[in-house]
């Protein structure tokens, strides 16, 4: 059975359900939508607006939280983390945004709160003021990338990192998705992070592929998307392999089922493509997953 640790609630709506609350706002789905390969970072973030604009209510959210559940339940998602930043759904505050995931999930999975690269760092604390009273928000997250113009850094973001972990919440980071590996270095030491979202670029840096063994850091490839994102020229190249016979902790995860048009069970397949990914490899994968979870 698969662990799937790294999905988007907003990049993972179903067809139908996305099509349904298209109509119910008047609106069409854009031909578009969908990610394709080598689109590049900031173009396939732009795809999320249009999701999120049909997901502003605690229904629609609650709703497309539960059909997730049912969804990788159906994949054979026996492990799923359900990651989102509720204040971006803006039809009512962000506690009763968050409320109503949890009550989507019904304890079939863990919620992840996301902060995004470039808010106040006011926002991410905000953030972990909402999980400390529900054990149901099992950690929280840094998501998207830094861009130009962005005021302030991933050590901006520190404290409220900080103060998660001192109320046993989880840590996760989006870093080195095709950017240089001291992200992860900053993202590990200073934010604290148990897991690292991507890390495409970790070989490029042994003392940091040191560090993350040294901590048991667990990397959450998402292969699919990393070909999608224009970081990866294809499934084949990723270096989930490498990263196993290296001793790291690597688990498969699908980031967004609905934009990259892909589940657990054809992103485990297409693993299989990278060279070194056998059935011994794609079971310490899938292990690594299950383990990596993260658990209040």
């Amino acid at each position: 059975m698969f662990a799937d640790l790294h999905r988007h609630l907003d990049g993972s709506v179903r067809p139908s359900t996305l099509a349904a609350l298209a109509h119910a706002a008047g609106r069409s789905v854009p031909a578009d939508l969908a990610f394709t390969p080598g689109m590049g970072l900031a173009a396939a973030l732009s795809r999320f607006a249009f999701t999120l604009s049909l997901l502003p209510t605690p229904a629609a959210v609650r709703r497309v939280a539960s059909e997730m559940c049912e969804d990788a339940a159906a994949e054979g998602v026996t492990t799923l983390e359900i990651r989102f930043a509720p204040q971006l759904h803006v039809g009512a505050p962000p506690a009763a945004i968050v409320d109503a995931a949890l009550e989507g999930i019904a304890g079939r999975a863990g919620l992840l709160l996301c902060g995004l690269y470039g808010e106040p760092p006011a926002v991410l604390a905000g953030l972990v003021d909402l999980a400390i009273p529900r054990p149901g928000v099992v950690g929280i997250d840094l998501a998207g990338g830094p861009a130009p113009g962005q005021g302030w850094s991933m050590l901006d973001y520190a404290p409220a990192f900080r103060r998660a972990a001192d109320h046993g919440i989880g840590r996760t980071v989006h870093a080195g998705e095709g950017r240089p590996p001291a992200e992860i270095r900053v993202a590990i030491e200073s934010l604290l992070a148990q897991r690292i979202g991507h890390g495409t670029t970790l070989l490029e840096d042994p003392a940091v592929v040191d560090l993350v063994r040294a901590r048991g850091v667990t990397l959450e490839a998402c292969p699919t998307s990393n070909v999608h994102t224009g970081v990866m020229p294809s499934v084949a190249a990723h270096p989930l392999a490498r990263w196993l016979a290296l001793g790291i902790k690597a688990c498969v995860n699908t980031d967004n089922t609905l934009l990259s048009a892909v589940d657990a069970p054809e992103e485990h397949r297409r693993v299989r493509t990278i060279p070194g990914m056998d059935d011994a490899a794609i079971a310490r994968a899938i292990a690594f997953g299950h383990e990596g979870a993260l658990r209040r």
